[in-house]
């Protein structure tokens, strides 16, 4: 379910991302799918593969084509699941809170994901498809948030009505 959740969502982010930098609505509806993806599907469903104690992470790097990365993984990260994961799970959790919050935090949250995605490079497999995708995406979303308009205060908002 979640993997599925996971194109549904990083599709609907890549192809908002494509219309964002001419279309405030798709910037937002980007900026939706990719929180809920890291909030709900990221950090959400690590947390249950954590608490049910599955041996998900076990032969995650596997697949890279970087001996130090598989032998890392097997040494360090494997024994201190918990330790690693929970990390994974508060950066996740952050990253797509940050995205969600608008303005700023969210050209944050979306520089911490494109640096997350860079590192998930190093993996290989299927990353090797998803990555470059959701860079795409981040990087194009990155640049209509840094292009929209600021809201405006309070006093600006004010019109004068001459009395």
């Amino acid at each position: 379910m979640e993997k599925i959740m996971w194109l549904v969502l990083g599709g609907v982010a890549f192809v908002a991302a494509l219309r964002a930098g001419r279309s405030p609505r798709a910037m937002l509806v980007g900026r939706w799918a990719l929180g809920i993806l890291l909030v709900v599907f990221g950090a959400g469903v690590n947390a249950l593969y954590l608490v049910l104690g599955t041996d998900y992470y076990a032969g995650f790097a596997d697949t890279s084509p970087f001996t130090f990365v598989r032998d890392t993984w097997e040494s360090l990260v494997v024994p201190n699941t918990e330790f690693f994961i929970t990390l994974l799970i508060v950066a996740e959790a952050t990253a797509g809170a940050l995205i969600l919050s608008g303005g700023r935090r969210t050209q944050i949250g979306l520089v911490a994901v494109i640096g997350f995605h860079v590192g998930q490079l190093a993996f290989g497999g299927v990353l090797w498809i998803w990555a470059p995708l959701m860079l795409v995406a981040f990087v194009l979303l990155l640049r209509a948030e840094r292009g929209a308009p600021t809201a405006p205060t309070r006093a600006s908002s004010v019109t004068h009505v001459p009395a």
